[in-house]
Parts: C-alpha cells; structure tokens; sequence
C-alpha cells in the first residue's frame, strides 16, 4: 500500500474501534492540486484522507483545540517535534494523542491550482526524514543524516554588522502585522500575545518600522530553543520575509551552546526553561 491508503486504513481501524475520537490529516483542497487539513469524526470518511507532497502543514497547531481528548494525527518529522515540544510544556498530554508518523520525502512549492517540483527551502535544509516518535509509521525509514547544517544563517553571519542591519530593515519595512505567522506557528499558543498587552505595552499596535522591528525580534526570541524547523511562519507571511532565518539563528546558538534541539524528545527540558548554578557558556564575563 501506498502512503496514502496505509493512513486510510489505520485512520479508520482507529475510528472504528473507539481508539480515538478524531482523527487529523489532509484532504485533497478545492483547487483539486494541493492539499489542506482535515478533521475525520467518522470511520467512513476516512477515505478522503491523503498524503503527498503536498502536505506542507504543521497539524500539530490543531491539537492545541482537542485538549484531554483522544486524537490520531498524521504527522512529519517536524510535525512530531512539534507535538513533543507540547508534551514538554504541558499542552497536551502524550496517552491523548496517537501519532501516525510518515516518512517525508520532503514538501514541494505551492500555489493555487499549482504545484511545482521544488522542494521547500526548510525541506531542503532538512536532514530528518523519519519522526522521532511514532505509535504507527507509514513508509519505510531510511538512513538518517545525524548533521544539522546552517547554511543560510553562516551567509548571514558573513556579512559586516551594517549590512546585515540594512538586511532586516527592509524586510521588517515590510510587516503589516498581520500575525500570520503567530496563528501558523505550533509553539505561539499564548492566550494573550504580548504584543496585544496593553499594560504593560511591550509594543505599539501601529504599523511602524519600530514596532515591527520590536515585534518580530521578540517573536523570534520567544521561539529561542523552542523552534521546530517547520517553516510555517514563513510559508504564510503574506509579504515573504525570511523568518525562518531568524529562528534558524537562534536554533543554531541553542544547538552550540547547550547541544539541544527542541522536539527532539518530550521528556528533556529546553535550556531557557531550566537555570544551573554551576552552568558556564564558555561566551565571555
């Protein structure tokens, strides 16, 4: 069997023995090319799941609105990063969430009614292709790249402190606050957003360069040591501003300077969660 049909027919064994209540995946969208999530109540309805490469989105947002109940998930390396990373903080409860973990090929380019045979640039860049964790895997797992590379941050890293601060002016110029990228990302899940805090007022709501400045840096750091690699603030950022090089820079000092990456299990607690008297970094006074 194919991808497709192995989730098929686990989606609804899992449905039709009362294993779970629901179960999240993708269905084929209304442009007939890609794809979009679906929630599966009903074994019958099973049918409409899919998987290919296509799939881009990170479900993992979605168990976030099925709290304490019982849920199957179709889910990417990334994706299962992202549900530990909500195991480790206590957004969902592991014995709640069944993890149908595919084997990635990797997601390819999309627009409406097209769908192109390059490979996202987070897809690209990634070295997983099996999930970490799984409770049923569909594909066969191959050989894993143990390496992470940063290939993108080192070009930035590159380039003299003004040049790099031209870099971001422009593209924070940019921003129409329109929070996409908070709504999109697994690990934003606060009930009230600091930038909508009126007191105290971390940050104006106009749209200014300073504010956006304000509010995607402090974004970024929010996700410091908690980031996945999914992408997904990039991919719905309405005006294409490189996000994901920001988080992949914090990724990167994170991985240097304590060897940790988030989701990788839900049991290790992430560095900025944790404080050790004797702990040095090694990085200066």
């Amino acid at each position: 069997m194919n991808a497709t049909e192995q989730i098929v027919a686990k989606a609804r064994e899992l449905l039709e023995s009362g294993t779970v209540e629901c179960v999240i995946g993708y269905e084929r969208a209304t442009d007939g090319v890609n794809a979009r999530p679906l929630f599966v109540y009903q074994a019958e309805e099973a049918g409409k799941l899919i998987f290919d490469q296509t799939c881009a989105h990170n479900l993992a947002k979605y168990l976030l609105n099925r709290k304490g109940k019982a849920t199957a998930i179709v889910a990417k390396p990334c994706d299962v990063r992202a549900v530990n990373l909500l195991i480790n903080e206590h957004q969902v409860e592991r014995d709640k969430v069944l993890i149908i973990g595919v084997v990635c090929p990797g997601m390819v380019e999309t627009k409406w009614g097209r769908v192109s045979e390059k490979l996202r640039q987070a897809c690209e860049l990634c070295r997983e292709h099996t999930p970490v964790v799984y409770d049923f895997l569909v594909g066969e797992p191959g050989d894993e790249e143990a390496a992470v590379e940063y290939p993108d941050v080192a070009r930035m890293e590159a380039l003299a402190i003004e040049e790099r601060r031209a870099f971001w002016e422009e593209q924070f110029s940019r921003c129409i606050r329109c929070y996409a990228c908070r709504q999109a990302c697994p690990g934003c899940y606060c009930s009230e957003c600091f930038a909508e805090r009126l007191d105290p007022l971390w940050v104006g709501i106009r749209i200014a360069p300073s504010e956006s400045w304000i509010w995607n840096t402090m974004r970024a750091f929010h996700l410091a040591g908690r980031c996945i690699g999914c992408n997904q603030c990039e991919r719905v950022c309405p005006m294409n501003i490189p996000l994901s090089l920001l988080n992949r820079k914090l990724e990167k000092e994170t991985l240097e300077l304590f060897g940790y990456r988030a989701g990788v299990d839900a049991e290790t607690p992430a560095p900025f969660a944790t404080f050790r008297k004797d702990e040095k970094l090694e990085v200066g006074e």
